[in-house]
């Protein structure tokens, strides 16, 4: 072997050492980050579940790279593996691509301005005793801007009451900006609806017996935005965003698991 091929040689192990410990890092970390919602809130779901399960799938192709590195190789001498390997990574392309145009819809409908004298609609969100859930605290200082920014528009808080709600996210979201300053005539209560289709059918009602604008700005979180879009164009509103920003520590979780609902909606 000459000088040059034995010193390739060489580097090439060294590389793959360096790369080994870099993924090894990237999934420790991401997996710690996808566990800090359920340590501070308690909250797992669907977005952080998925995020820890591929995080440990790159940790175990991490630490045992040669291993699966071999095993694919000898997969590949068959037929029947090739296939396999094909499908699986045309399989992931297709996963990939279709997050990106999902995550193109979202940012789409997010940026998507509300005209001066849209009424705002505000989605509702769980509740705890006397104080909003994290989400629903973005969503009411989001409406709560505009209206201070807008002081002739005026807005319908909607959300029903859960099981474990002392009232309704309607009732809640009507006081909360009521004590923050707004005059309670701007607001109007819709307390009976339980899913995103509902807060905006019941709204819809809402608005049409008091003759609001029609044209609604949404205000939930910016990763909501999207599918809630959807459900106002299929109930015939004309809609833009307000969207409320998620804090940094959760928005992958709900952004992986809006994902799902998105394509919940498309398929419905």
């Amino acid at each position: 072997m000459s000088k040059r091929k034995r010193n390739i040689s060489k580097i090439k192990p060294v590389k793959a050492s360096y790369l080994r410990m870099v993924l090894i890092v990237i999934s420790i970390l991401g997996i710690l980050y996808f566990l800090l919602p359920f340590l501070v809130g308690r909250i797992l779901n669907l977005g952080n579940a998925t995020g820890i399960l591929v995080l440990l799938l790159l940790l175990f192709y991490s630490l045992f790279m040669p291993r699966i590195h071999e095993f694919v190789r000898n997969v590949r001498k068959k037929k029947a593996g090739k296939i396999a390997l094909t499908a699986a990574g045309v399989l992931t392309g297709l996963v990939i691509v279709l997050a990106g145009i999902e995550t193109g819809c979202m940012i789409h409908a997010a940026t998507k301005a509300p005209t001066e004298d849209a009424t705002l609609v505000v989605l509702g969100c769980r509740t705890y005793g006397d104080r909003p859930s994290i989400m629903l605290a973005s969503r009411l200082e989001a409406a709560y801007e505009y209206l201070t920014e807008h002081p002739e528009a005026v807005c319908v808080v909607s959300g029903g009451q859960g099981a474990d709600e002392p009232i309704s996210e309607g009732e809640f979201m009507y006081r909360y900006l009521v004590n923050k300053g707004i005059e309670p005539y701007r607001i109007y209560r819709e307390t009976e609806s339980t899913s995103t289709r509902e807060n905006l059918l019941f709204s819809k009602a809402i608005i049409e017996k008091e003759g609001l604008n029609p044209r609604i700005a949404i205000v939930t979180n910016e990763y909501h935005e999207y599918r809630a879009s959807m459900v106002a164009k299929a109930l015939d509103l004309e809609y833009s965003a307000v969207p409320a920003k998620t804090p940094w520590w959760l928005f992958p979780t709900y952004y992986i698991r809006e994902l799902y609902g998105i394509i919940y909606e498309w398929v419905l």
